[in-house]
């Protein structure tokens, strides 16, 4: 079983993933939209 502080470091890596994740979103819209933009 996983201790509680095992818990609470899991918690926060999910969190700063869920995070990063977020803004790698953000940015690969942007440059889809450059490139539709240069395309177009």
């Amino acid at each position: 079983m996983a201790s509680v502080n095992d818990q609470k470091a899991a918690e926060k890596t999910y969190a700063q993933f869920i995070a990063a994740l977020k803004w790698a979103a953000v940015g690969i819209a942007v440059i889809v939209l450059f490139v539709i933009l240069l395309i177009a």
